[in-house]
């Protein structure tokens, strides 16, 4: 009997969009001009989709009497604000490219994006949290680093409250253009700059807002950062794909305050990485917030613990929640778990091929398709794989073979029914004295045990194997304690011997990117300065 190939093409029944970001936000205001289209609770403003259009509109007009014209890079670094939305729109609707920046940077990084992307105009807050951002662009700026930069926007000053100009028609636009330049949280090196036209994200927005039954009926609590195709992809575009409305919680994730969205604005949907659920499931008032409106929402980031799945579709009444995985050089959604999944395909995979995307698993030495059932990279190929990284050809080749295939580095398992399991990433993986240890099998067991509320497994060098596994975690109850011995009796009899964690170390918390993730390299790093004491 033929070995079934780990290959498979999503669903093509709905034809791809071919409008622009700016001509599907005009649709959808003909459409739905009186639904509500953006609620930032903080500050209490709203916006109907006929008011957001007409704002986006003057925006426009004042971004293009400041000089910036079709193709020019502009900057946004903010948190997520009612001011982010618009710029996102407005520079969609002059064809200029936006380029997000990360909030968590500081000087050198601001300046490495800024110049690297060639930024000639810079929208951005002034503080946050102990961030001075005026400081920061005044030091880049006075150092020469940004040659390109002729002026920065602060939201908030009277100079953007008076921002508008002369009407005027805006320039004719193509979906396959550039629009969005996002940087990549690379673990060695500067990051890069990949390049998403309206065709890569709108249609993945599409797309997404499509599984998950959106309607204009729906409101989505987006607690993920802006900044990230997270937030601005299958949060606000994904809302407005659909005529949805989108709630902002807060400027940063504060757990708190997005139950508080959600039971004030009757949200549908909430957003968020694993951890963030974790947080907002430990609250000690957590069952005084009414969340009966939800039915929905997408986590992604990193798998979620089958108790936590358990809890978000039970406690927070998120039947239809979705696993969504990708990258951001992918739009960023590859795969994902349908509504009526169940909790074993929600909880051991991160679904099946978009529509319109192809999806398989290769031999990384060999490059032929695995057999299904066998591990091996997951690439991905289709409308979603970005136009390139910005200025960088051979980076960008590194990455996109020459047949459109996008080479992810991530280790992943296709099932004989398409559904896909992430077991690590390429370079995560452990080989412990000749055995292929993945990461995800022994944190999902150890999520099992009953002190426990998160875990994180790296390996670490050993002279003897090879490497050996580290595990670090995080307790249900800060005052208890848990050590090695604990951990491998739990193992014992439960675990294979070559996958039971060699050192444990318990801590508060794990280093996270901004958008959520788990940087493991600095676990590694943690680790090895253990062991050397």
């Amino acid at each position: 009997m033929t070995e079934q190939a780990s290959y498979s093409l999503g669903s093509t029944g709905s034809p791809l969009l071919t409008c622009t970001i700016a001509e599907r936000l005009d649709q959808v205001a003909s459409a739905f001009p009186d639904r509500e289209a953006l609620v930032d609770v903080p500050s209490g403003r709203r916006w109907t989709y006929r008011e957001l259009a007409a704002d986006v509109d003057r925006l426009a007009r004042g971004l293009r009497a400041h000089g910036v014209a079709k193709g020019d890079r502009v900057g946004i670094w903010a948190l997520n604000c009612p001011e982010w939305v618009l710029v996102q729109y407005a520079t969609a609707r002059l064809g200029a490219v936006l380029v997000n920046v990360n909030p968590a940077y500081r000087s050198h990084e601001l300046a490495y994006v800024l110049n690297q992307s060639g930024v000639s105009l810079l929208v951005a807050q002034s503080a946050y949290r102990g961030s001075d951002y005026r400081a920061m662009v005044d030091e880049a700026v006075t150092e020469g680093r940004c040659p390109a930069l002729r002026g920065t926007l602060w939201i908030g000053d009277p100079q953007w409250q008076r921002l508008t100009g002369p009407a005027g028609d805006f320039p004719a636009l193509h979906c396959d253009e550039p629009i969005n330049i996002q940087y990549t949280s690379g673990t060695t090196g500067f990051p890069k700059g990949a390049t998403l036209s309206h065709r890569n994200i709108l249609n993945n927005a599409h797309s997404v807002g499509e599984l998950l039954g959106y309607t204009e009926q729906d409101r989505i609590c987006v607690p993920v950062p802006f900044y990230h195709c997270f937030g601005m992809v299958i949060g606000n575009l994904a809302a407005l794909s659909r005529g949805a409305c989108v709630v902002i919680p807060s400027q940063g994730f504060d757990p708190a305050a997005a139950l508080c969205a959600v039971a004030a604005e009757r949200a549908t949907s909430l957003y968020g990485v694993p951890t963030m659920f974790i947080a907002e499931l430990g609250l000690p008032d957590f069952d005084s917030y009414d969340l009966s409106s939800l039915r929905t929402g997408l986590m992604g980031g990193s798998p979620c613990p089958v108790e936590v799945m358990k809890r978000v579709q039970s406690d927070m009444h998120m039947a239809e929640v979705a696993i969504v995985y990708g990258m951001t050089e992918t739009s960023p959604v590859s795969t994902m778990t349908r509504r009526t999944d169940d909790l074993a395909r929600r909880t051991e995979t991160v679904g099946r091929a978009m529509p319109h995307v192809e999806v398989k698993v290769i031999d990384p030495e060999s490059g032929r398709t695995a057999p299904r059932g066998e591990a091996g990279e997951l690439c991905t190929r289709g409308y979603s794989v970005m136009l390139g990284y910005w200025d960088e050809p051979e980076r960008t080749a590194e990455a996109v073979d020459a047949e459109g295939w996008m080479h992810t580095g991530d280790l992943a398992v296709m099932r004989e029914d398409g559904y896909l399991s992430v077991v690590g990433r390429i370079k995560d993986m452990i080989i412990r004295g000749g055995e292929n240890v993945y990461p995800r099998e022994i944190e999902e067991f150890l999520h099992t045990h009953p002190a426990i509320a998160d875990v994180q497994v790296v390996g670490v060098p050993d002279d003897r194997l090879g490497e050996e596994i580290f595990a670090f975690v995080v307790l249900r109850d800060p005052a208890a304690t848990l050590s090695t011995e604990d951990v491998t009796a739990y193992c014992a009899g439960r675990l294979a011997h070559f996958k039971t964690p060699r050192h444990v170390r318990v801590v508060r918390t794990f280093p996270m990117t901004v958008s959520g993730k788990v940087r493991k390299t600095e676990l590694r790093e943690m680790a090895a300065r253990e062991l050397l004491r």
